[in-house]
């Protein structure tokens, strides 16, 4: 009897996520590039700077290896809950301008319009430069770069690392949830109810696994104040040089364009 020897075909065998230029930064870098995106929007309250850097960062995805529709299902959260913000400015901020609609502490006016687009905007604004950079990052090398890097305690930086590998089992778990109460026909009715139950189910799943890894952890003596080795190498390059430089003139230009158009405000003016 003969043996036939079995090939996988390119075109069979699964594919690689291709590089980015993005996975050539450093993650310690891209913890201080988030920094930069971000804080510098708290400083004003105007739709022009927020809606700039919003479009900066989207024209800036084809460097991160994600892809537009991937960016949009992730930022798909922040949109529904954005409303939130929105409207209390809406309803409760200082009256300005022509005052359109008002009862009891609630007024709209042309002033609250104007704030609440633009703290809607800015929610998005700081939400997504956090999608954008820690989108592909590798949770090992995340840890490696904190430690080496950032020079934090290794016990947080294990305990950062065991979370980041764990995030991936609550989707694991929700679609195993889905599944189960499909099967005994009770997981097409009451679709708010089915969610605050799975939610508060998920939760009770997230409490246990991260007391049997904390327990796990301690017993293997990650807790141990020793100085540690760590088996990936953590360097900063020239790449890192170049992102920091594109992120500062990023939040330059949408800053620029609200002095431009006279929209900055201060926060505390």
């Amino acid at each position: 009897m003969t043996g036939t020897a079995t090939r996988t075909s390119p075109a069979s065998a699964p594919a690689l996520p291709r590089e980015a230029w993005l996975d050539g930064v450093n993650p310690a870098t891209r913890i201080l590039l988030a920094l930069v995106l971000s804080v510098p929007l708290l400083a004003s309250i105007d739709a022009v700077s927020a809606a700039v850097a919003i479009a900066l960062q989207l024209l800036c995805v084809p460097l991160t290896g994600l892809r537009l529709r991937t960016v949009l299902l992730r930022l798909l959260p922040v949109l529904l809950l954005t409303p939130i913000a929105g409207v209390s400015m809406l309803l409760y901020a200082q009256p300005e301008g022509r005052v359109h609609w008002t009862f009891w502490y609630a007024t709209i006016s042309d002033g609250s319009i104007v704030l609440a687009i633009a703290v809607s905007l800015r929610v998005i604004a700081l939400a997504l430069p956090a999608m954008l950079l820690f989108g592909r990052v590798d949770p090992a090398e995340l840890a490696a770069a904190l430690a080496q890097i950032a020079r934090l305690p290794s016990r947080f930086v294990l305990g950062v690392l065991a979370g980041t590998r764990t995030l991936g089992l609550f989707l694991d778990d929700w679609r195993s949830m889905t599944l189960a109460r499909r099967a005994r026909g009770v997981g097409d009715r009451g679709a708010l109810r089915r969610f605050f139950s799975m939610v508060f189910v998920l939760l009770v799943f997230a409490v246990r696994r991260g007391t049997k890894l904390a327990v796990a952890m301690e017993a293997r003596g990650f807790g141990a104040p020793v100085a540690r080795t760590w088996a990936r190498r953590s360097r900063l390059g020239p790449r890192d040089a170049v992102a920091l430089v594109g992120a500062i003139a990023l939040i330059a230009l949408a800053l620029a364009a609200a002095v431009a158009a006279g929209t900055f405000r201060f926060v505390w003016s």
